[in-house]
């Protein structure tokens, strides 16, 4: 596993989206009519948005009800992630702070940050509290256990949400099985036995995709 992480570190890199504002004539080609017509009025600059490879336009944005407890703005919000590695940008979203602290445990944050093209599916803090305590501590405490859980939750590849639903492979060396389309997905095998839902997908950080569920996922043991 470990060999897995090292290797995927090395040899995957990264991409965020960004959306920008085209003004690209705008003013001119307004001007331009007002000429024409008498009018003094302009038309505003249309926007254009830019979309990782492989994202379809007509869902680049984040979806899902849970999207509504992501910061607005800030380095924490969906605009604020975008160009930071996926660790850090996690680290920054007060609904990942769970997680962020069990990869600190595990000693993952390199190995994520500088890992290129990857699917995250990120356990909200939810998540983490619908694990007994008890369970959860153990976990914690293992750091071999903890970083097999964690890993199991990366997908080599950067995935759009049409691309989502399927057999992956994550960079636990194993695969992880995710089901449904459009904005509903959701994943069997957790750490809880009660299947994950995406609740919010399509969040872009500088190297990943992320999708942020209500469960632990559970490598096949």
């Amino acid at each position: 596993m470990k060999g897995t992480l090292t290797r995927t570190a090395v040899l995957v890199t990264a991409a965020g989206t960004a959306i920008t504002l085209s003004a690209c004539g705008a003013e001119d080609t307004a001007s331009d009519a007002a000429a024409d017509t008498g009018s003094s009025s302009s038309s505003p600059a249309a926007p254009e948005t830019s979309t990782p490879m492989g994202t379809d336009t007509a869902t680049a944005e984040p979806f899902g009800e849970g999207c509504t407890a992501v910061p607005a703005d800030g380095e924490g919000s969906f605009t604020g992630m975008t160009d930071d590695p996926v660790a850090t940008a996690a680290s920054n979203n007060p609904v990942l702070s769970t997680l962020v602290q069990a990869v600190l445990q595990a000693n993952l944050v390199d190995a994520l940050n500088t890992a290129e093209d990857v699917t995250v599916i990120a356990p909200a803090n939810a998540a983490f509290e619908a694990v007994p305590p008890d369970a959860l501590q153990a976990v914690l405490a293992d750091n071999t256990q903890l970083t097999a859980i964690l890993t199991h939750h990366v997908i080599e590849g950067r995935l759009a949400p049409d691309e989502l639903a399927g057999t992956h492979t994550t960079l636990n060396g194993d695969e992880v099985t995710i089901e449904g389309s459009g904005a509903d997905f959701t994943v069997a095998q957790t750490v809880t036995g009660t299947p994950a839902s995406v609740i919010c997908g399509n969040v872009q950080t500088a190297n990943a995709t992320v999708y942020i569920a209500d469960q632990v996922l559970a490598p096949a043991m």
